[in-house]
């Protein structure tokens, strides 16, 4: 597994009061719902990257109140065209 290092001045864990590993679990699990929340990976993806099930991810998505589903209207009128025709 590839490890990123990321240095933190001691201030930040004491303020949010986790300890490093919890931590670095919070900053993964924000970082693959912002990019969910971007389009840049599916809610699979989203799961597989944090080792949890799909409906765990759910779960992380409505905790952090972002919408589980992400289209636009174009994308929805594309979909209803295609149930008219």
């Amino acid at each position: 597994m590839t490890q990123i290092i990321l240095e933190m001045d001691p201030g930040a864990m004491s303020a949010l009061r986790k300890g490093p590993d919890e931590l670095a679990e919070e900053i993964k699990t924000a970082a693959v719902v912002q990019w969910y929340a971007e389009g840049r990976v599916s809610q699979s993806k989203g799961a597989e990257i944090l080792g949890v099930s799909r409906s765990r991810f759910l779960d992380e998505l409505y905790r952090r109140k972002v919408p589980a589903v992400q289209t636009d209207i174009d994308m929805l009128r594309e979909e209803l065209a295609c149930l008219t025709d």
